[in-house]
């Protein structure tokens, strides 16, 4: 809803508001004091904003110039909402050169369209104007029928998304890395998906595409629950203020819908209210949301999320990268056309710094050069040719940090009204070794940095490596365990069952050696015991070995089993018995096991349903358990016997390999973790060298393994020394493996140390070289002791190579060519230790000056007008080279004044007949393959001056004294003004005075005057080229009396019976001096006689409030009022309104039916009924007043400043397509009832009218005199208001054309038209109806030059061919054509002989002899004709002989002959509408029969041509060419001895 307001006017409390209207229509000023002080003035436009209809993207800019003392400060609102001040919505500037207040809008939005209001304040006053803006909305639509497709993985997925609080917000945990990628997928645009695949490692893209379109129609129709229309969508953008925005345009369903905002899926609080404390804001424009975070850093990075009620809307992600300014922007200070260079460096290496320039984005082009070094450190920008408008603010953006400075750009002090000279120096940059310097220190200190995170990367990856191993380990320990346990089991089972059939057999064996031994005796049973003691002795040591430690087990067993048997055959019975103990230990050693023999076995099992994958997990369990134990046996086996030397043999072995199996269990565990521990030490090494250096790795530490087991077992027994030769043969064989295990570990750490060689920091870089001069190659290498060599196309380089040379500093390896030319290009390559690195040396040969030639060229040229000036400049440079020359800004081409000379190396331009409009700048541009150059010099006409410019200011004009001042002349002629001459004369008198060389200055003080008189001067302008014409001055009295003007007309403020209070303003004009009083009169209505209120003695101090108590009650009267300064009484002011001196009455109520009739685009129709008469309460309505407010205004303005007696009015003066709310209020004696307002505001436009000319006649065809202007109007409708558009030849028209356009017209204005401005112009009008469009063509010409000289010549007797050289201006002009005039001796008047000739010759017929004839040629355009030329005059004399008869006999004379042309006919090509005259000469006895045929058609009979045939000359003359004249032309001439024909073409220009 609108907002209604009655307020009129907002002033201070205790102001006066007078309202003053300005002289540029729609602006009103608002003065707050009724007297201004002297020389102070209220605020005013002189330029007010034009409103603008424009489509959405493109920039509007309102424009604004404001005046007033002391200086009003400008500010802009809108109707609706408020002006968001940003760089990328609006940006509010003034510019001090141009004093113009400008509010721009880089990307117009629908949003932005809206009524704005400019006020200009000052502490006097304010001014205010209104502008509209119509935005042409082109934006997407979303509203479509969405169809929901329900998908089982997408829809899971989307529901761990979902998960949401009853209140619409997500539940407060962070997001996961699959979740963050999804979200950024459905907010991307399609060309970022390839990236973000590859940045988060998805290598199914197809699944990906197929997914996320599930996904999206999924959100699209969540979206569709609470948005309507989705315009614009804005990824976060980082801006030069330190601020990150997302903008969304949505058109919600419910306004009160809730926004949220998520930064990695946490909710982040907002405010409505944008302030520097807080962090995240959210400002609502209309449709627009705009989401800002202030301060950013690092940790702000994130992917930040825009939910509206329950479903994500957007989703965008913040980068920060690690990068900060290292040295920031500095402040720079250029003067006029010269370059400055901002430059910065960066701690790290950044690719994407975004560069401001007064709060708008830069881009590389002309204006601005944006460039960065190799290594991404040092960043620049380069402003060319620097003008006042391009100082301001410039910054700098790398990801989330930002650094900016200033831009001063000094005026040129003596301009001169031209261009100053473009400047070769470059503001700014200075500093650049310096900036170089620590852009090296920041990328050592950058690469030292990430070499520290590379080093704890590969640490990390190390330890991670080492546990993965550790477990692996673990997990294939415990699979061993368990196989080993599996066969010791199954060892253990078959020794037993071989224990338990030995004991039978033994038993067997016993019983039948039991007679044998009562008969022998009983050490044979003891012996055979003792060997199955030894079997089940080597079956017990079995447990627990892998298989090759089961077959040395076995073998061992073996060779102790016959061992112990023999032992126990041929020793005591005592000693077999300790035989059978071994059988016993071997037994009791299985006993101390847990758990079955067979470990698929399961004992214990408390719950008998368990699953498979419980049942594996307790197994490996008791494999780990069985494993460790496995370890703690052996351990304690080798720890068994230190203290007990006198062991047996048999349980020696036993615990030796007991020991031996626990330090192999302990070391597999230690092997695997140093091996997870091995790191490269060199990244550069390949993967075949690493796998390589893995094996060699292995190999050393099983060698080391073995050895240390080696000289375990060597050293076994050295504190026994009486050990069997078993044992020795066992030690030295340990001895020996001892060995080669350490030569293998020797080998295998030999293998594993290799230097990885050196690598390259940083390579070479292809390099484009400028022929002749310098250029160099740099490479990095790892080791500054290095040695490499150098190549070029494969061939090596020699250390004393001509022309180049070699160095090392450290690691850094340099070749360096003195003076480059076509030889050194080529393919180079820098080898060391089998590295290599190659780069391109491109030589370029791109145009260039010497410096003296530069510095000489660059000099101004000064000659005079009329002379000639010549530049001249050498250059090198590869040919092709084009050259080209301009003079401000025009490229030149070879004139009659212009010459342009090529050589060889050197071009020269020489300019002849110079003007003073010529001076400017001489510019050089050189262009070739390779590149552009430029040379810039000044050329400088002298001339006369023009006369020195008015009018006058008078400084004083007393009785006595004239003095006075003017402007000097608009161009001095290029000289400095010495003098100027002064005339004087008195009116009234004839004669001029010479008041002579007054110097240099332009002011004049004149002392010699008589009081009252009026005088005029005569100024010119004295310089040391000449005198310029004289200015002559307006009329100047000495002395003069100034009356005050008129006050304005008595306003009633209250009247009674008895008395009447009057108000008035003082007069703008008072007359150089104070107000001292003023004089009232007053008049009864029908009376003629004014009569005095106030004494003549007794003047009224002030108009604020003057009572008037001397009148009769019931009359009506009026007043007028004089004001009084010091030369007397000024004219009494415009009466005012007739007043009845009673009471007063009651106002009158509201009008009744109060409606809208008619209305169009300035003017509204409006009708109402007379309010009723309530007796006591509101009185009869006596007039009404209509008041209009525009919708963006809160003042209401009144159409009428009488109340008018009818009940209709029609209110005019509206803007098109405004927004108005109007009302009217009755008016009476009594005074102003209450407003009627209308329900609803009112539209000022007409129905919907395509574009239509309405000019009865419009011309198609204009001639230009050239220096005139061109003006050309064309009338129109249209509705609603048009897009108005001029072509000239089909491209826009060039800015010397001025187009004005107005309501339902438009004019073309050429203000000074040129041959190059001939052309045709169209005008192309066009609104959302429709377009339409005409076209004229404009001539610009002249009055043509004479032509050259005109010769005659006989060619037909009777004839007289007359020629002449053509006019110079006729390859100018497509139209110029000539006439022929002849005068003989007989008439000597000029007559006419032939027109419209457009070739370069005529053939005069009838001559005769005996006269003198004489002709004149003139040069005819559209402007009119030349001066004559005129030719020799030609005579045929007569010879008159004596008259005699010779009366000889008479012989006939036969003269027939065959028709012949003496003269063919000639090519014609004519201009479409012009004549056309053909003509040929014949002969030929008989007379021959002419026929003329246009395309084999005959023309005799046809009457549209003009066929002669005068003394054998034929001739055919077409009037009006067309273009169905175009064609072949013939013509045929017979008699009956012969026939002839000759033929030619006509061709018709349009």
């Amino acid at each position: 809803m609108w907002k209604k307001s009655k307020v009129t006017d907002q002033t201070a409390a205790g102001q006066a508001g007078i309202k003053k209207k300005s002289k540029v229509p729609g602006v009103m000023i608002t003065q707050f004091q009724e007297e201004l002080p002297e020389g102070m003035s209220t605020p005013d436009f002189t330029r007010k904003p034009i409103a603008l209809t424009i489509q959405e993207g493109k920039t509007a800019i309102f424009k604004s110039i404001v005046v007033g003392n002391p200086k009003p400060t400008v500010t802009w609102s809108r109707a609706n909402g408020e002006i968001v001040f940003h760089p990328d919505v609006c940006i509010q500037k003034y510019d001090e050169s141009s004093n113009e207040h400008t509010l721009e809008f880089p990307k117009v939005a629908p949003d932005d369209a809206d009524t704005y209001k400019c006020f200009a304040n000052n502490e006097h006053g304010r001014a205010i104007c209104t502008v509209v803006l119509n935005v042409i909305a082109v934006g997407f639509s979303k509203t479509k029928e969405l169809q929901k497709v329900q998908v089982e993985d997408t829809a899971d997925f989307r529901k761990k998304l979902k998960k949401r609080n009853p209140d619409g917000t997500r539940e407060e945990k962070a997001m996961e890395p699959e979740e963050k990628v999804w979200e950024i997928l459905l907010s991307a645009d399609k060309k970022d998906y390839e990236s973000i695949c590859v940045e988060n490692g998805i290598t199914d893209f197809r699944g990906m595409l197929k997914k996320l379109n599930e996904m999206k129609k999924e959100r699209e129709a969540e979206i569709a629950e609470f948005v309507s229309h989705i315009n614009t969508l804005k990824h976060i953008e980082v801006n030069d203020d330190d601020c990150a925005t997302i903008e969304l345009d949505l058109d919600l369903k419910d306004p009160a819908s809730k926004i949220f905002f998520y930064k990695d899926g946490v909710m982040v609080p907002l405010t409505k209210e944008e302030c520097d404390g807080q962090k995240h804001s959210l400002k609502q424009i209309g449709k627009k949301f705009v989401f800002t975070i202030r301060g950013l850093g690092k940790d702000d990075a994130g992917l930040y999320s825009v939910d509206v009620g329950g479903c994500n809307v957007f989703s965008t992600n913040l980068k920060a990268p690690d990068v900060e300014f290292a040295v920031k922007l500095q402040e720079i200070k250029a003067e006029e056309r010269q370059d400055a260079m901002f430059q910065c460096v960066l701690t790290a290496p950044y690719d994407d710094l975004k560069w401001f320039g007064k709060k708008a984005p830069l881009t590389n082009g002309k204006k601005f050069e944006i460039s960065s070094s190799e290594d991404k450190l040092i960043h620049k920008l380069i402003i060319r040719d620097c003008v006042p408008l391009d100082a301001g603010i410039y910054a700098a953006v790398a990801g989330v940090k930002s650094c900016n400075n200033w831009l001063i750009v000094e005026a040129d002090k003596d301009p001169k009204g031209k261009k100053g000279e473009r400047k070769s120096t470059m503001a700014g940059g200075a500093n650049s070794e310096e900036l170089e310097k620590i852009a090296k220190e920041q990328q050592e200190r950058y690469e030292k940095e990430m070499a520290e995170k590379i080093e704890k990367a590969k640490q990390a990856q190390a330890e991670r490596e080492l546990a993965d191993a550790a477990a692996k380990l673990e997990s294939e320990a415990a699979k061993k365990d368990a196989a080993e346990a599996n066969a010791a089991a199954k060892a253990a089972a078959k020794a037993e069952a071989k224990a338990k059939k030995a004991q039978k057999i033994a038993a067997d064996r016993a019983a039948k050696e039991e007679a044998a031994r009562r008969r022998a005796g009983e050490g044979g049973a003891d012996g055979g015991a003792g060997g199955a003691g030894g079997a089940g002795g080597a079956g017990g040591l079995d447990d627990g070995l892998d298989e090759d430690e089961l077959s040395n087990s076995e073998s061992d067993s073996a060779e102790g089993g016959p061992a112990g048997g023999a032992d126990g055959a041929e020793g005591e019975g005592g000693e077999g018995g300790e035989g059978a103990d071994g059988a016993d230990g071997g037994k009791r050693r299985r006993k101390k096991r847990d758990g079955p023999l067979v470990p698929d076995t399961v004992i214990g099992d408390e719950d008998e349903d368990i699953d498979e994958e419980t049942a594996k997990q307790r197994k490996a369990a008791r494999k780990g358990k069985r494993a460790k134990k496995m370890l703690e046996d052996g351990e304690a086996s080798a720890a068994v016997g230190d203290e007990d030397e006198d062991i047996d043999e048999e349980t020696a072995k036993q615990r030796g390999k007991a020991a031996r199996k626990g330090k192999r269990a302990k070391k597999m565990l230690e092997d695997g973790e140093a091996s997870a521990a091995v790191g490269d030490e060199d990244e550069d090494i390949d993967e075949e060298t690493a796998k390589q250096r893995g094996k060699a790795a292995r190999k050393g530490k099983r060698a080391k393994k073995m050895l240390e087991d080696g000289e375990a077992s060597a050293a076994v027994g050295d504190e026994d020394e009486d050990i069997d030769e078993e044992t020795a043969k066992q030690q030295g064989k340990a001895a020996r493996k001892g060995k080669r295990a350490k030569k293998m570990l020797e080998d295998g750490e030999a293998s594993a140390a290799v230097d990885p060689g050196v690598h390259f920091h940083a390579g070479l870089s292809d390099c484009k070289a400028i022929m002749g001069e310098a250029a160099e190659l740099e490479c990095k290498v790892s080791s500054e002791d290095c040695k490499g060599i150098w190549y070029k196309d494969g061939e090596e380089i020699k250390t004393d190579a001509e022309g180049v040379t070699i160095t090392q500093d450290g690691s850094f390896h340099r070749l360096k060519i003195h003076k480059v030319t076509d030889e050194f290009g080529g393919k180079y390559k820098f080898e060391a230790d089998g590295r290599k690195t190659e780069a391109m040396v491109v030589v370029e040969d791109p145009p260039r000056f010497e410096a003296e030639d530069l510095e000489t060229f660059k000099t101004s040229v000064t000659v005079k007008k009329g002379q000639k000036a010549t530049f001249k400049l050498p250059f090198v440079g590869r040919d092709p080279i084009k050259v080209q020359w301009y003079l401000e800004g025009e490229e030149l081409s070879e004139e009659s004044n212009i010459k342009i000379e090529h050589t060889e190396g050197c071009s020269r331009l020489l300019l002849t007949k110079l003007q003073r409009k010529d001076s400017g700048e001489v510019k050089i541009k050189l262009k070739n393959e390779f590149g552009t150059v430029e040379a810039f010099s000044q050329l400088i006409v002298l001339d006369k001056p023009t006369p020195p410019m008015g009018p006058l200011e008078i400084i004083e004009a007393s009785p006595s004294v004239l003095d006075f001042k003017w402007r000097p002349p608009k161009d001095s002629g290029g000289c400095k003004v010495d003098n100027y001459i002064l005339e004087r004369n008195q009116i009234g008198r004839n004669t001029w005075k010479k008041v002579g060389l007054i110097g240099p200055e332009a002011k004049y003080r004149d002392s010699d005057v008589d009081h009252g008189r009026r005088y005029c001067y005569r100024i010119r302008v004295e310089t040391e080229i000449g005198t310029s014409e004289l200015m002559e001055t307006e009329d100047i009295q000495a002395g003069t009396k100034a009356y005050p003007g008129q006050p304005s007309a008595p306003k009633v403020a209250t009247a009674f019976k008895d008395c009447i209070n009057l108000t008035w303003a003082p007069p703008s004009n008072t007359g150089g001096t104070n107000i001292l009083g003023y004089n009232l009169e007053k008049r009864k209505k029908g009376s003629n006689l004014w009569s005095a209120v106030n004494p003549p003695e007794e003047m009224i101090r002030s108009g604020k409030l003057c009572p008037v108590k001397d009148v009769i009650e019931g009359m009506e009267y009026e007043f007028r009022v004089a004001a009084i300064n010091n030369s007397g009484a000024g004219e009494f002011s415009v009466s005012s309104e007739f007043v009845f001196a009673r009471d007063p009455k009651k106002p009158p109520g509201k009008v009744i039916d109060f409606k809208v009739t008619d209305s169009t685009y300035t003017t509204l129709s409006l009708s109402w009924i007379k309010p009723k008469d309530i007796k006591g309460e509101e009185d009869e309505a006596k007039g009404y007043f209509v008041e209009v407010r525009p919708a963006e205004n809160t003042d209401w303005d009144r159409c009428n400043t009488n109340a008018i007696t009818m009940t209709s009015y029609t209110a005019k003066g509206l803007k098109s397509l405004g927004m108005y709310w109007v009302r009217v209020i009755a008016t009476n004696e009594g005074g102003e009832g209450a407003p009627q307002e209308l329900d609803n505001y009112i539209l000022a436009m007409p129905p919907p009218v395509r574009p239509r000319f309405t000019d009865v006649k419009i011309k198609s065809f204009m001639i230009v005199r050239a220096g005139n202007s061109a003006r050309f109007n064309i009338n129109f409708e249209a509705s609603p208001w048009p897009e108005v558009t001029w072509l000239k030849d089909g491209v826009p028209v060039t800015k010397k054309v001025t187009i004005s356009n107005a309501e339902g017209m438009s004019q073309l204005l050429i203000p000074s038209a040129e041959r190059t401005d001939t052309g045709i112009y169209a005008i192309i009008v066009k609104n959302i109806v429709g377009q339409e469009s005409f076209s004229i063509e404009i001539r610009v010409t002249d009055e043509p030059k004479p032509t050259g000289p005109v010769d005659l010549d006989e060619n037909v007797p009777g004839t007289v061919t007359i020629s002449w050289a053509p006019s110079p201006d006729e390859k100018k002009d497509d139209r110029l054509h000539y006439m022929v005039t002849k005068r003989d001796s007989h008439k000597r008047q000029w007559h006419t002989v032939a027109d419209r000739i457009f070739n370069n010759k005529f053939t005069a017929c009838n001559i005769l002899p005996g006269r003198e004839y004489q002709f004149r040629v003139y040069a005819k355009n559209d402007m009119g004709s030349s001066k004559p030329s005129e030719s020799p005059k030609w005579l045929i004399p007569t010879k008159k002989e004596k008259f005699t008869v010779n009366l000889a006999e008479s012989k006939p004379c036969d003269l027939q002959c065959a028709p012949k042309f003496l003269i063919p006919l000639k090519m014609h090509a004519a201009p479409q509408g012009y004549e056309c005259y053909m003509s040929c000469a014949i002969k030929g006895d008989p007379t021959p029969h002419v026929t003329w045929y246009r395309n084999n058609i005959s023309l005799n009979t046809n009457t549209n041509y003009f066929i002669s045939n005068t003394c054998g000359v034929c001739s055919l003359l077409i009037l009006r060419v067309g273009s169905k004249d175009s064609g072949e032309y013939k013509i045929v001439a017979e008699n009956p001895l012969g026939r002839a024909e000759c033929t030619t073409k006509l061709t018709v220009r349009e």
